[in-house]
């Protein structure tokens, strides 16, 4: 099964907005890669493309990698550690806005 490329920035008033690529050829078409990432300890996202501007790669899932801006980073770190008893996942509330 191939993998989806998820990229999440912010959006309007507080909310994300979610870019899905259904390829690497796609992503890095879009963005300029400066690397390969080589020390995940997700062995599945090492190889995969480091991107200028965005953190990432990361699981999101079995078939999703993840990329995010350096805003939305900040924002989901902060909500994972202020809500460590919380079952809420925030990307559950997210809807993907552009498919390429």
């Amino acid at each position: 099964m191939n993998k989806t490329f998820r990229v999440v920035s912010s959006g309007p008033n507080d909310s994300f907005l979610m870019s899905d690529f259904l390829s690497e050829r796609a992503l890095t078409k879009e963005f300029d890669q400066i690397g390969m990432d080589d020390c995940s300890t997700d062995l599945t996202l090492r190889g995969l493309p480091v991107l200028s501007g965005l953190i990432g790669p990361m699981a999101d899932g079995p078939q999703v990698v993840r990329y995010e801006t350096p805003t939305v980073f900040e924002e989901m770190t902060k909500e994972w550690s202020y809500s460590s008893t919380s079952k809420r996942n925030k990307s559950d509330s997210m809807e993907a806005t552009e498919t390429h």
